[in-house]
Protein backbone atom coordinates (compact mmCIF):
# COMPACT_ATOMS: atom_id res chain seq x y z
CA UNK A 1 0.00 0.00 0.00
CA UNK A 2 1.42 3.19 -0.73
CA UNK A 3 1.48 6.63 0.63
CA UNK A 4 1.67 10.01 -1.34
CA UNK A 5 2.33 13.54 -0.14
CA UNK A 6 1.81 16.52 -1.59
CA UNK A 7 -1.07 15.64 -3.42
CA UNK A 8 -3.71 17.57 -1.63
CA UNK A 9 -4.17 20.14 1.45
CA UNK A 10 -6.98 20.57 3.74
CA UNK A 11 -7.28 24.05 4.33
CA UNK A 12 -3.57 25.14 3.05
CA UNK A 13 -2.34 21.72 5.21
CA UNK A 14 -0.33 18.71 3.59
CA UNK A 15 -2.24 15.32 3.83
CA UNK A 16 -1.18 11.74 2.59
CA UNK A 17 -3.18 10.08 0.49
CA UNK A 18 -3.05 5.97 1.55
CA UNK A 19 -3.88 3.10 -1.58
CA UNK A 20 -2.72 2.56 -4.97
CA UNK A 21 -3.46 5.53 -6.88
CA UNK A 22 -5.42 5.00 -10.51
CA UNK A 23 -4.93 6.64 -13.81
CA UNK A 24 -6.61 7.93 -16.63
CA UNK A 25 -6.48 4.54 -19.07
CA UNK A 26 -6.33 2.45 -15.93
CA UNK A 27 -8.66 -0.43 -15.45
CA UNK A 28 -11.44 0.67 -12.61
CA UNK A 29 -10.21 -1.76 -9.51
CA UNK A 30 -13.04 -3.42 -7.77
CA UNK A 31 -14.13 -2.17 -4.24
CA UNK A 32 -16.62 -3.31 -1.19
CA UNK A 33 -19.00 -0.70 -0.24
CA UNK A 34 -22.27 -0.34 1.92
CA UNK A 35 -25.50 0.63 0.47
CA UNK A 36 -27.61 2.72 2.57
CA UNK A 37 -29.85 -0.36 3.90
CA UNK A 38 -26.33 -2.13 4.64
CA UNK A 39 -25.85 -3.89 1.81
CA UNK A 40 -22.70 -4.81 -0.05
CA UNK A 41 -22.37 -2.86 -3.28
CA UNK A 42 -19.27 -3.63 -5.66
CA UNK A 43 -18.62 -1.62 -9.14
CA UNK A 44 -20.06 -4.48 -10.94
CA UNK A 45 -23.49 -4.18 -9.47
CA UNK A 46 -23.55 -0.65 -11.64
CA UNK A 47 -23.70 -2.33 -15.54
CA UNK A 48 -24.94 1.28 -16.53
CA UNK A 49 -22.64 2.35 -19.76
CA UNK A 50 -21.08 5.05 -17.92
CA UNK A 51 -20.16 5.86 -14.02
CA UNK A 52 -18.89 8.98 -12.65
CA UNK A 53 -17.28 8.01 -9.27
CA UNK A 54 -17.76 10.90 -6.85
CA UNK A 55 -15.50 10.58 -3.67
CA UNK A 56 -16.35 13.15 -1.04
CA UNK A 57 -15.05 13.61 2.49
CA UNK A 58 -18.65 13.80 4.39
CA UNK A 59 -22.13 14.56 3.04
CA UNK A 60 -22.28 16.39 6.60
CA UNK A 61 -20.44 19.53 4.80
CA UNK A 62 -21.43 22.40 2.77
CA UNK A 63 -19.07 21.55 0.03
CA UNK A 64 -20.11 17.97 -0.50
CA UNK A 65 -23.55 18.38 0.22
CA UNK A 66 -23.81 21.20 -2.49
CA UNK A 67 -21.38 19.02 -4.92
CA UNK A 68 -24.00 15.85 -4.38
CA UNK A 69 -26.83 18.33 -5.08
CA UNK A 70 -25.24 19.23 -8.52
CA UNK A 71 -24.79 15.82 -9.59
CA UNK A 72 -27.99 14.63 -9.03
CA UNK A 73 -29.62 17.45 -11.02
CA UNK A 74 -26.72 16.80 -14.15
CA UNK A 75 -27.90 12.72 -13.49
CA UNK A 76 -31.59 13.74 -14.39
CA UNK A 77 -31.34 13.57 -17.86
CA UNK A 78 -28.94 10.39 -18.49
CA UNK A 79 -31.31 7.90 -16.19
CA UNK A 80 -30.34 4.43 -17.92
CA UNK A 81 -27.23 5.53 -19.84
CA UNK A 82 -25.11 6.45 -16.55
CA UNK A 83 -25.46 6.44 -13.14
CA UNK A 84 -23.42 8.90 -10.48
CA UNK A 85 -21.78 7.64 -7.33
CA UNK A 86 -21.34 9.44 -4.71
CA UNK A 87 -18.88 7.19 -2.28
CA UNK A 88 -17.91 8.75 1.57
CA UNK A 89 -16.83 7.50 4.79
CA UNK A 90 -20.12 8.51 6.21
CA UNK A 91 -22.21 5.74 8.15
CA UNK A 92 -24.92 4.04 6.06
CA UNK A 93 -28.00 5.63 8.40
CA UNK A 94 -26.25 9.30 8.05
CA UNK A 95 -26.29 8.95 3.99
CA UNK A 96 -29.93 7.89 3.97
CA UNK A 97 -30.74 10.65 6.32
CA UNK A 98 -28.90 13.35 4.20
CA UNK A 99 -30.42 11.73 0.80
CA UNK A 100 -34.07 11.96 2.09
CA UNK A 101 -33.50 15.34 3.19
CA UNK A 102 -31.89 16.27 0.08
CA UNK A 103 -34.59 14.64 -2.00
CA UNK A 104 -31.75 13.22 -4.48
CA UNK A 105 -32.75 10.73 -6.47
CA UNK A 106 -30.27 10.65 -9.40
CA UNK A 107 -27.40 9.48 -7.67
CA UNK A 108 -26.28 6.53 -5.57
CA UNK A 109 -24.78 7.25 -2.09
CA UNK A 110 -22.38 4.59 -1.06
CA UNK A 111 -20.42 4.28 2.21
CA UNK A 112 -16.76 3.23 2.95
CA UNK A 113 -16.25 2.92 6.36
CA UNK A 114 -15.95 -0.49 6.93
CA UNK A 115 -13.01 -1.35 5.26
CA UNK A 116 -12.13 1.74 3.22
CA UNK A 117 -11.81 -0.62 0.51
CA UNK A 118 -12.58 2.16 -2.33
CA UNK A 119 -10.35 4.84 -0.87
CA UNK A 120 -7.58 2.37 -0.47
CA UNK A 121 -8.17 0.76 -4.13
CA UNK A 122 -7.95 3.95 -5.76
CA UNK A 123 -5.68 5.98 -3.34
CA UNK A 124 -8.31 8.53 -1.78
CA UNK A 125 -7.65 7.55 1.46
CA UNK A 126 -6.62 10.83 3.50
CA UNK A 127 -4.27 9.07 6.08
CA UNK A 128 -4.60 11.59 8.67
CA UNK A 129 -8.70 12.01 8.93
CA UNK A 130 -9.85 8.59 7.66
CA UNK A 131 -11.38 10.27 4.97
CA UNK A 132 -11.40 10.13 1.17
CA UNK A 133 -10.08 13.08 -0.79
CA UNK A 134 -12.45 15.02 -2.71
CA UNK A 135 -12.01 13.53 -6.55
CA UNK A 136 -14.08 12.71 -9.61
CA UNK A 137 -13.92 9.70 -12.22
CA UNK A 138 -15.26 8.48 -15.47
CA UNK A 139 -15.34 5.46 -16.04
CA UNK A 140 -16.35 3.68 -19.60
CA UNK A 141 -18.25 0.78 -20.50
CA UNK A 142 -14.70 -0.76 -20.43
CA UNK A 143 -14.98 0.25 -16.96
CA UNK A 144 -11.49 1.63 -17.71
CA UNK A 145 -11.00 5.55 -16.04
CA UNK A 146 -11.45 7.56 -18.92
CA UNK A 147 -11.29 10.81 -16.63
CA UNK A 148 -10.11 11.58 -12.99
CA UNK A 149 -9.83 14.84 -10.95
CA UNK A 150 -7.70 14.82 -7.49
CA UNK A 151 -8.97 18.01 -6.43
CA UNK A 152 -6.15 20.03 -4.63
CA UNK A 153 -7.62 21.68 -1.88
CA UNK A 154 -10.32 19.48 -0.10
CA UNK A 155 -12.58 22.34 0.44
CA UNK A 156 -12.86 23.23 -2.96
CA UNK A 157 -15.29 22.02 -5.75
CA UNK A 158 -14.46 20.02 -8.61
CA UNK A 159 -14.46 20.96 -12.72
CA UNK A 160 -18.39 19.92 -13.12
CA UNK A 161 -18.11 20.77 -16.73
CA UNK A 162 -15.02 18.70 -17.24
CA UNK A 163 -16.23 15.63 -15.37
CA UNK A 164 -19.53 16.04 -17.56
CA UNK A 165 -17.86 16.64 -20.71
CA UNK A 166 -15.89 13.36 -20.45
CA UNK A 167 -18.97 11.24 -19.25
CA UNK A 168 -20.36 12.55 -22.56
CA UNK A 169 -17.55 11.23 -24.36
CA UNK A 170 -18.05 7.70 -22.92
CA UNK A 171 -21.51 7.67 -23.38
Amino acid sequence: MSERTGLITFLGGGLTLVGNPVGVGDAAPEFAVLTNELAPAKLADFPEKGLILIAVPSLDTAVCDLEARKFNKEMESLSGKAKALVISMDLPFAQKRWAEAAGVTNIVTLSDHRDASFGQAYGLLIKELRLLARAVLVLGPDRKVAYLELVKEVTNEPDYAAALAALGKVL
